[in-house]
């Protein structure tokens, strides 16, 4: 085609896009459309992400152009080692304009408030119309979402769930029921992990050439960014993510229900599926996996409380946070409704620390890019709650240090439901708790030098302290919750020297953090 010709469409795919059906595509005249993806200094940097993270973005965005140029689709993929790399998205679809001299430029909605943002430049800086295509690869759309939160007072998930369940027909009977009886089955996945149970392995896909590639090129460019780069086992195509997912329904799926919310030392995984960075990516289609797993239960395989607790997370709460997410920003990531205000202690970078529940959940992050939901919402989670860390601070650490971190789900998980910075918008109570629920629900107390058992004492578990402290401390913010009546009752029958104890024990302790971080 001569270099003054019109090109058709660019069409643009951003690195959590990588769906064959993604809205961008749709319509795709292979002879003069042009596919525009770009590996980007930017996005790579913008926060310092973890590299393996960085690798697996890289990596499947390498193979999904690979895959789209083998049906004969035109790629103008842009490496990140590129010499001529604009370092920027805007900067290089406005050079791909350049090149290509399309008559208009289509893309998917992003799922970041500020990409979006960048993205509404693009028509004014390439001079073409733009075309923003709704994300369809979600089941509530934005403006849906958002008309179901009109309507109420309240933005209660497990009534938005049941919406989903309705509409999806997952999960339910014929008469219009829920399966079983019941919509929710949380309560029947809280189990500890007996002693002699030993979990399968997640499926682990050895790095091909293209990876191979990718992490040697992480390793040049990001040499001083958080975590282990290898070994980098994770699946970068949706053929190895559709195995890597299949593996889980038959090997740990029947038990996810049970243990869910268990934790266990050296135990990164357990029945959970590590599904959560490919249904972000793109690489495994939500809805398609969710009738997998409920096949699995009609067929008599899975239990009913692992099929649903599995449905939940991804139809429910997936779905939910985003909808939050898109309905509350920008403003709702400025929010700190407890005036949370002490910096990130430098543990959470390195893992060292005495306390064994957190070594253990930081440096398996550190390493594998990975931690299971209870491991973020009442480990890491929950003691930047009780500590009083800044919110912001927080939400960056976790956006850093997950493979499947993007903004849209991270926020809301952190910055509302983890550290109740929104003030009741995501959860309707504070998910504070002392050591006794770390310890009910895994056996890291058993290796650690500090006594569950104990509230005060130079021995005693910081979090026991912590944990009454925080409740003396959001008194007035949090008394008129009728969640919190019980607690507040429990702690008001303590005699004074028994709070002020804990009252000072915790202050000790929390010197010696501000001191080391």
């Amino acid at each position: 085609m001569p270099a003054d010709a019109a090109a058709g469409t660019l069409r643009v795919i951003l690195g959590d896009q990588l769906s064959r059906d993604v809205a961008a595509l749709e319509g795709l005249d292979p002879a003069a459309d042009v596919v525009l993806m770009a590996e980007v200094m930017g996005e790579c940097t913008y926060v310092r992400h973890h590299k393996k993270k960085i690798a697996f973005v890289l990596s499947a965005m390498r193979h999904f152009a690979a895959e789209l140029q083998a049906e004969g689709i035109r790629v103008d993929y842009r490496r990140l080692d590129d010499p001529d790399n604009r370092g920027s998205l805007r900067d290089e679809v406005v050079a791909a304009v350049m090149r290509h001299r399309p008559s208009r430029i289509v893309v998917t909605e992003p799922g970041e408030w500020r990409v979006l943002q960048d993205m509404e430049t693009w028509e004014e800086a390439a001079g073409l119309p733009l075309e923003i295509r709704p994300d369809d690869r979600f089941i509530a759309s934005r403006p849906r979402f958002a008309a179901w939160a009109g309507k109420r007072k309240q933005l209660t998930m497990e009534y938005f769930y049941r919406d989903m369940r309705k509409e999806t027909g997952l999960l339910m009977a014929r008469d219009g029921e829920p399966e079983g009886g019941q919509w929710n089955l949380d309560r029947e996945n809280r189990k500890r992990l007996p002693g002699g149970l030993t979990p399968p392995e997640p499926l682990r896909i050895p790095p091909d050439d293209i990876t191979r590639e990718v992490l040697d090129l992480v390793t040049a460019r990001f040499p001083d960014h958080f975590g282990d780069l290898e070994p980098f086992w994770f699946a970068v195509t949706a053929r190895d993510a559709e195995r890597a997912f299949d593996h889980f329904v038959r090997t740990a799926l029947p038990r996810f229900g049970d243990y869910q919310d268990a934790m266990k030392q050296d135990g990164p995984t357990l029945y959970h599926a590590v599904a959560a960075l490919y249904l972000n990516a793109g690489l495994l289609d939500p809805l398609a996996a969710c009738r997998r797993v409920e096949r699995a239960y009609r067929a008599g395989r899975v239990p009913l409380n692992a099929a649903e607790g599995f449905i939940r997370q991804v139809i429910g709460w997936r779905e939910y946070v985003r909808g939050v997410y898109w309905l509350k920003m920008p403003d709702y990531a400025e929010t700190n409704a407890l005036e949370a205000h002490r910096p990130l202690p430098d543990f959470y970078w390195t893992g060292k620390t005495e306390m064994n529940c957190l070594r253990q959940c930081i440096g398996q992050t550190k390493r594998e890019a990975y931690a299971h939901h209870i491991q973020r919402l009442m480990v890491t989670g929950n003691f930047a709650l009780l500590a009083g860390i800044e919110p912001r601070q927080v939400c960056e650490w976790y956006l850093i240090v997950y493979a499947d971190a993007y903004e849209w789900v991270e926020l809301p998980n952190t910055h509302g439901m983890a550290l109740f910075a929104d003030g009741g918008v995501l959860g309707s109570k504070p998910y504070a708790a002392s050591g006794k629920y770390i310890d009910r629900m895994s056996d890291y107390c058993r290796h650690c030098r500090y006594d569950v058992g104990k509230s005060t004492g130079k021995d005693a578990c910081p979090f026991n302290s912590l944990y009454w402290q925080f409740l003396e401390v959001n008194r007035e913010r949090l008394k008129g919750n009728r969640r919190m009546a019980l607690t507040y009752r429990n702690l008001d029958r303590m005699d004074d020297a028994r709070r002020q104890a804990l009252n000072d024990q915790a202050a000790r302790f929390l010197t010696t953090l501000s001191a080391n971080a």
